[in-house]
């Protein structure tokens, strides 16, 4: 008898003991309550809290935690109403503060950042909730951030989703947008239009440049080459004139009868040309071709006699040829 009781008490002991043992997992922290109060937090590990004298009060989740925003309805400040989404992300610091600061710390979340999404986004017109969704997160961040202070959480993070405004809205915006494209296009359209205009015309007025300086340039070139050819011509007059002077003026005879000879055999090369009349003066200046050959005759001759005598012996006077062409102007023979 004495041995059951004393096995049953034993029993008892150790079931004791294992009701006093407070086995916490990583990422949680219990609060341990004395009667009721609250007294310390066991913490992850191995804790020993005698049975019925403490007890667990909450079991919190360190652990950094998503709380999901359901979708609702905000009116903006230009009156569009559009539809918001987003999530939230915290971290509890202070178990205790968790624990018995706010009844219900989720709902307490929840909708401490659906009232700040209202009021951050009443405040903007729709194109700035639409463009500015990093200064809507910052705001809430920061309102939701200092609100939750005192419950020993810290707000990490808060994303909004989804924005979505009315069809109808979507729609005005999709023109809008096409309009502004279009705009665009046309404006890139007419400076490059201009653009090209004004390459056009700078390319016109180099043509331009260059076509008088070339003008210029072929006229210096045409003056330059007038201006040697009456150096030429000068020099030829002045060498022929050497010549008559120094010699017998049968020398002119020469030269006119060159000019002549050259404009005769145009009139024999034409092919329309049968006969051909020549007028008194013409024949009179024929005959002084027979003095070239007499001119050189002279000259070799009295080149001859230079050498002989040792002095110049004075030309006698030319004989002048018979005329190939009667005074009337008719060939002969």
């Amino acid at each position: 008898m004495a041995a059951t009781i004393g096995l049953f008490i034993l029993i008892l002991v150790v079931l004791y003991l294992f009701a006093s043992v407070k086995v916490v997992r990583q990422g949680y922290q219990y609060t341990i309550e004395h009667f009721g109060r609250f007294t310390t937090v066991a913490r992850p590990g191995f804790n020993f809290f005698p049975a019925f004298f403490y007890r667990v009060g909450r079991k919190v989740n360190m652990m950094e935690q998503v709380l999901d925003i359901p979708g609702q309805e905000i009116i903006t400040r230009d009156n569009a109403v559009v539809a918001v989404d987003g999530v939230v992300f915290f971290q509890v610091l202070d178990s205790a503060k968790a624990a018995y600061e706010v009844s219900d710390l989720l709902s307490a979340i929840l909708n401490l950042t659906t009232t700040n999404l209202r009021t951050v986004m009443g405040s903007m017109d729709l194109d700035e909730t639409l463009s500015h969704r990093d200064q809507i997160n910052a705001r809430l961040l920061n309102v939701v951030d200092d609100a939750t202070t005192p419950w020993g959480i810290k707000i990490t993070r808060v994303e909004v989703k989804d924005i979505r405004p009315p069809q109808d809205i979507v729609t005005s915006m999709s023109r809008q947008m096409k309009a502004e494209r279009e705009k665009r296009a046309a404006i890139l359209e007419a400076e490059g239009l201009r653009a090209s205009e004004i390459l056009r015309a700078e390319g016109a007025k180099q043509s331009q440049i260059l076509e008088a300086e070339g003008r210029r340039e072929a006229a210096f070139r045409d003056a330059e080459a007038r201006e040697r050819g009456a150096e030429a011509e000068a020099k030829a007059t002045q060498m022929v004139s050497d010549a008559i002077a120094g010699g017998s003026a049968q020398a002119v005879n020469y030269f006119i009868a060159q000019d002549y000879v050259r404009a005769v055999s145009q009139f024999a090369t034409s092919p329309n040309a049968k006969t051909i009349l020549f007028p008194v003066e013409a024949t009179q200046l024929i005959g002084t071709l027979g003095g070239i050959g007499q001119l050189a005759k002279e000259a070799l001759g009295g080149a001859e006699e230079t050498k002989q005598s040792g002095r110049a012996a004075p030309a006698p006077a030319p004989a002048r040829p018979p005329l190939p062409f009667d005074p009337a102007g008719q060939r002969q023979g």
